[in-house]
């Protein structure tokens, strides 16, 4: 498969974004990926490139988003920092994916058993990484069930997998409120936000 060009950039619509990653994720999980010349794909990218998604992942070695959504050279824009949030930095490389380079969707992209989901429902404090945690608190917060505080842990899987969902939704509203250019674009359809799951024990991605 050739790397992306600006015609076939341009010929691509959100809708049809979403779907090629969700065909590549199919691929992924039956490990049938497209047949592709990775230095070829490097020379065709040298003096330009046109992705057509940009999807914000966590860092979790497991959760490659070239890999997951078989994708390849110049496919996609891949911003990643552990719990898939985002602040004004993140939100400056999605304008620039989106406005200026021509991505069609933005992907908020959680996963289950998210290590920093699971130090967010224990309120890890630990140097650097207390601050990010913070920053996913307000999911925990968020995510009503169970009421038992007991449950309320790392240790009960179900929950933090529901709290790595609310951070996504939460996430994609921020992006909302915070970036003017994105909810512009969103609003006159030429992009959309969207939110997605990876399920770590089997490759699927569910998006909604």
């Amino acid at each position: 498969m050739k790397a992306q060009t600006k015609q076939t950039q341009s010929q691509m619509t959100p809708d049809t974004a979403i779907e090629a990653l969700k065909e590549g994720n199919l691929r992924f999980q039956k490990n049938n990926p497209v047949n592709r010349d990775l230095l070829e794909q490097v020379d065709d990218t040298a003096t330009g490139q046109y992705p057509f998604a940009t999807i914000l992942s966590c860092i979790d070695s497991r959760v490659s988003s070239e890999l997951v959504f078989d994708q390849g050279i110049g496919d996609i824009f891949s911003i990643r920092i552990a719990g898939n949030f985002v602040n004004e930095d993140i939100l400056g490389s999605m304008e620039f994916a989106c406005k200026l380079a021509g991505t069609k969707v933005v992907v908020v992209l959680g996963h289950t058993s998210c290590g920093a989901v699971k130090g967010a429902c224990d309120h890890a404090r630990l140097g650097n990484l207390t601050a990010l945690i913070k920053k996913i608190e307000p999911a925990v917060f968020a995510t009503e069930l169970p009421k038992s505080e007991y449950e309320r842990n790392s240790g009960n899987l179900e929950f933090v997998n529901a709290v790595a969902k609310t951070n996504v939704e939460m996430t994609m509203d921020h992006i909302r409120e915070r970036s003017e250019v994105l909810r512009d674009m969103e609003a006159s359809g030429e992009i959309k936000i969207v939110g997605a799951m990876y399920d770590i024990s089997n490759g699927t991605v569910e998006f909604y």
